[in-house]
Parts: C-alpha cells; structure tokens; sequence
C-alpha cells in the first residue's frame, strides 16, 4: 500500500527505499515513546506523506541531465533529416541551453512530462498548480524552444 502510495506521487524508482524509510521511522518513533503509537496508521501515512514532500524537494534542487531529454529534441525537430553526430551534439547543447533560459517552473514542467513521463495532472500534483497550468507551461516552453530552433536552423 505504501508503495503505491509513493509510486502515485512521482517516486517510481525510489518508492522501495522510501517504504523501508516510512517504516524506519515509524520503529524509530515506536522506541522513542514509552506508549504506543495511538493510531499506527495514520502516523505511518504522515511520515510516508512528510518523505514524499522531501523527495520532491529534492528532486527539484538537483541537475537536469539533458542526456535524458532526446526524446524533446526529437520532438522539437521541425524536420527530419539525416544529421551527423557532431550536429545531434550541437543541437543538443543548443537545447540544454534553451532549457536552461526558460523560466524554473516551465522548466520543470517539461522535464517532469518528457523525461519522467508524468501526465499533466501528476505534474499538476506534484508542482501544486491547476493541470490547466501545466498545459500553459508545456505550450510556452515548447513554443520557446521551437522558435529558437528555427532561428538556429535559419541562421546557418
């Protein structure tokens, strides 16, 4: 259930090491009290809800690696054709570093949606904002970043 519980907020890849920790403090707290836990339950799921909070806290001070974001260059190509590898690094440096521009949240909402794979109301979950927010954030970003890629491609 706890599983769950963490997979739903985002933590996929860390909901087994944020179980063993729920249930880590939850001993913790046992040993500490001289009674017992009044309701075990609910104090289980404060803590589990406490650690989600600091997962995503943690998640977002840490780097995007851009390496994870190929996905969004093909998406933001506007027209295939055969590049060579030392054109696929320049363009991705181009688009780590439009990343890099846009605003935090918009940012974030990208990374969230093509490198997490997070529909726009996880997203919406997890930044605390409206799911109509996140689309706005999607949009912007994409736009920004398409604009830019054809500005790069007309200049050459």
């Amino acid at each position: 259930m706890l599983h769950g519980f963490f997979v739903r907020r985002g933590a996929n890849h860390e909901a087994e090491d944020l179980v063993q920790e729920t249930y880590l403090r939850l001993l913790r707290a046992h040993q500490r009290q001289a009674g017992a836990i009044a309701n075990p339950e609910a104090y289980l799921f404060t803590v589990a809800l406490n650690l989600a909070r600091e997962q995503a806290v943690r998640r977002r001070r840490s780097p995007l690696p851009i390496e994870e974001l190929e996905n969004l260059t093909a998406l933001l190509a506007t027209e295939e054709s055969v590049e060579d590898v030392a054109e696929r690094a320049q363009r991705r440096q181009h688009l780590q570093a439009l990343l890099g521009s846009l605003p935090e949240r918009t940012r974030a909402v990208l990374v969230m949606q093509y490198r997490d794979g997070l529909s726009y109301k996880q997203i919406a979950e997890r930044l605390n904002i409206s799911p109509h927010m996140v689309k706005k954030h999607v949009v912007r970003g994409l736009s920004v970043c398409r604009r830019a890629l054809v500005d790069a491609a007309e200049g050459e």
